[in-house]
């Protein structure tokens, strides 16, 4: 299946506790449908000292859920559904609903 949403996008939290914010995508994982959104559903984590990392409380960013997320339009900066088309050359892109206009990856 196609992914609507790819690393290095700009998207929106449509749910949850970080819900109405922005950030882009730094690693998507397909088969869990999740990806890692920077600064957006941030965790603590208690680490426990080891001979090479220090320890104590660390911030990092937990997996959220595909369907939580809106892809950004780069051309309107508005939040839109995102369909496919296939050009003349038989490459298949993405295409934003809202403007009709080409997604570049």
């Amino acid at each position: 299946m196609a992914a609507r949403i790819r690393k290095g996008d700009t998207v929106l939290v449509i749910t949850g506790k970080d819900k109405g914010r922005r950030g882009e995508v730094t690693q998507v994982f397909p088969k869990d449908d999740k990806a890692l959104v920077a600064g957006i559903n941030v965790a603590t984590h208690h680490t426990k000292q080891s001979q090479t990392e220090q320890g104590g409380i660390q911030q990092r960013e937990a997996r959220i859920h595909l369907s939580n997320l809106k892809l950004i339009d780069p051309k309107s900066e508005k939040p839109t559904k995102v369909g496919f088309r296939v050009l003349e050359g038989g490459r298949k892109v993405r295409v934003a609903k809202a403007t009709g206009e080409v997604i570049e990856s």
